[in-house]
């Protein structure tokens, strides 16, 4: 059964297109997509290239990136929580577990996508995923969804296991390359050196791996 209401915690604008070809997917079976961002990834260290931001205009610039890219994408619903970027796990968790919760129980979503705590390479993805890991795991089993993590840690595998969620985005991985270049600010960053012309790279766009996160009660 696919589910009809998602709910996405990241921290930094981009890292939607991580699971971009997914999201689109969902969004053409009807989904109903709810994306909070909690930064506006601020502190990034990209300025465009050639530099076309700086530090007083680069959370704007990356605000709209991000609005850009969900349209793309097919998100509905794209909310911005204001943290500071580079500082998640600093932040007031209490707070924000809490805020989660409650976005959790007005929507009811039957699926949540984060980054599965301790595999998420950055500080702030590891905060995201632990604290909306945490807010769901207050709510009762009968309340609570399935959540989706995203791993990216090399020794990922070995701890977690094969990813039980393994999508085939070829058909949308035009639409997610082009979600992902509306990110125009940090887009070279997010290539390194390649480019979309490669067919290794491509291959690589083409498969998204989730691993489900399994509550111990």
């Amino acid at each position: 059964m696919e589910p009809n209401t998602i709910l996405v915690v990241l921290p930094h604008p981009d890292d939607e297109g991580i699971i971009a070809g997914t999201l689109i997917q969902y969004a053409k079976q009807g989904a109903e997509i709810t994306y909070i961002c909690l930064t506006l990834g601020e502190m990034g260290r990209n300025l465009g290239m050639p530099p076309f931001a700086n530090r007083v205009t680069l959370p704007e610039i990356r605000r709209q990136e991000l609005h850009a890219c969900c349209g793309i994408i097919g998100i509905q619903q794209v909310e911005s929580w204001g943290l500071m970027d580079k500082t998640v796990e600093f932040e007031d968790q209490e707070l924000w577990i809490q805020r989660i919760m409650d976005k959790m129980k007005e929507l009811k979503p039957s699926l949540v996508l984060t980054f599965y705590p301790g595999h998420g390479v950055h500080p702030d993805h590891d905060a995201a995923g632990r604290m909306t890991i945490e807010a769901m795991r207050r709510l009762s089993p009968e309340e609570r969804p399935v959540v989706h993590g995203i791993a990216m840690t090399a020794h990922a595998k070995d701890l977690l296991g094969p990813a039980d969620v393994v999508h085939d985005v070829t058909a949308y991985v035009e639409q997610k390359i082009r979600a992902i270049q509306a990110h125009k600010s940090q887009f070279q960053l997010l290539i390194g050196n390649g480019s979309f012309e490669d067919p290794k790279r491509l291959a690589h766009y083409r498969t998204e791996r989730l691993w489900t996160y399994r509550f111990d009660d």
